[in-house]
């Protein structure tokens, strides 16, 4: 039997509006009550005082990259630097090569988390054959296959025919449908958000109206066929607006947003850094309020990082060729903790449930809480520890981060999955 007791923990766990300073008692994976004398005497014991003690953090949109692309990285590196960063289950895009449009793909990639993960990773199916927006994937036989949402986030399904099949067919097998919200025939050949910036840098804009647009399209199938549409990475103040005000509808629709999105501004690419170029583009300043206002109220439900790894030499391009994408993993929490809860005065709790328990919601996964009888899925972190994130000594095997020699307060310092310690100080241990 094995037997974990953490003690001196300050508890937050907003699912079941816990917030005390106490004890967290694991047996043989899933949390209990209290143990016994005998099974505390015989217990791994792990002293956090000054630490949080909070649900394992959950992301339901992360770019493992395998199979296929595994020079940028794998499920096990991807998993490890979620680890670190105090995750403990994420949800991966089908954004592969080849594609995950199928139960042979779909199988590969369980597999390699069986044997590689070393946290709960779930995959995603494609919406369409080949993520080519014509012709719906056989989405029965990838929801029997263990899928867990179907996207062909990379690429936003252009024909709202196709989109509305796809809807119906989710609704049918009783799947969340992820949309990268992108008007393609608007953003040919864009590089950054379109504005004073764009003209200034001499870069080709990419307007908010190609989410807007989409956006508004989801919505309205949302409504139409009764499916739940998850909207992703919302980058656009006016995209806010108009779930705000579909939600008063209250049909099946959620969102998502970045850490990058709420901390970012395209200012910030004066000096051409493709560290920063990504897709969606960072807006400006009143979209990234528009953001941390609609978080505030509920409009958007969760926070996702993103995580998009590539090579220094795909990155090291100019400008207009390199790829989007940036790491997110092991800074989420940190920036977080900087933009939403120092800079905005989110309460502490409001944070870390966007990040567990709602995002886990949103795609009905058994993770997110520390109540009784739930998986041991636990992340502890010191909130007053300053500290430097370097990319190039991270768990992923991508070094693009616009964080890197970033200077945070707040770090993970341990990370439990089903009750065993696979990240402690630094280490991962699984």
């Amino acid at each position: 039997m094995s037997v974990l007791w953490i003690t001196n923990a300050h508890i937050i766990d907003p699912a079941s509006k816990r917030d005390e300073k106490g004890s967290l008692f694991v047996r043989n994976g899933i949390l209990v009550a209290s143990l016994s004398a005998a099974e505390k005497k015989s217990s791994k014991k792990i002293d956090a005082k000054g630490l949080i003690a909070c649900p394992g953090l959950v992301d339901i949109h992360v770019h493992f990259r395998e199979p296929g692309q595994g020079h940028k990285e794998t499920i096990g590196t991807g998993s490890r630097a979620a680890a670190a960063g105090g995750f403990t289950t994420v949800v991966c895009m089908p954004n592969t090569s080849p594609p995950a449009d199928n139960t042979g793909t779909i199988q590969f990639i369980k597999d390699a988390i069986e044997r590689d993960a070393v946290i709960k990773v779930l995959p995603t199916g494609c919406i369409t054959v080949g993520m080519k927006g014509q012709a719906l994937a056989p989405i029965g036989s990838l929801k029997r296959a263990g899928v867990v949402a179907i996207t062909d986030d990379g690429d936003c399904v252009q024909s709202n025919e196709v989109m509305r099949r796809a809807a119906e067919y989710a609704k049918m097998f009783n799947l969340p449908l992820m949309d990268h919200c992108q008007d393609s025939s608007m953003t040919q050949g864009s590089v950054m958000n379109e504005g004073i910036m764009s003209t200034r840098l001499g870069l080709r804009g990419w307007p908010n109206a190609a989410e807007d647009l989409i956006v508004s399209r989801n919505l309205i199938l949302s409504k139409y066929t009764g499916a739940h549409i998850h909207l992703q990475h919302i980058s656009s103040a006016y995209s806010v607006e108009l779930i705000r005000l579909h939600k008063k509808e209250k049909i099946k629709v959620t969102s998502e947003a970045t850490p990058h999105h709420i901390a970012l501004t395209d200012e910030a690419l004066s000096s051409y850094d493709t560290a920063l170029k990504m897709n969606p583009p960072l807006r400006t300043e009143a979209d990234r309020k528009a953001i941390i206002e609609g978080l505030r109220d509920g409009t958007i439900d969760c926070i996702s990082t993103d995580h998009a790894p590539h090579t220094d030499y795909e990155k090291d391009r100019e400008f207009d060729y390199a790829p989007n994408g940036i790491l997110g993993l092991e800074t989420a929490l940190a920036v977080c903790l900087d933009i939403l809860v120092k800079k905005n005065k989110f309460s502490l709790s409001k944070v870390i449930g966007l990040m567990t328990h709602k995002p886990a919601a949103i795609l009905g996964l058994n993770a997110g809480t520390l109540a009784v009888g739930a998986p041991a899925d636990i992340c502890l972190f010191d909130p007053t520890e300053k500290w430097t994130y370097d990319a190039k000594k991270g768990f992923s095997k991508s070094v693009n981060s616009p964080w890197h020699n970033s200077s945070f307060v707040g770090k993970t310092k341990m990370t439990i999955v089903d009750g065993k310690v696979v990240y402690s100080s630094g280490k991962i241990l699984a």
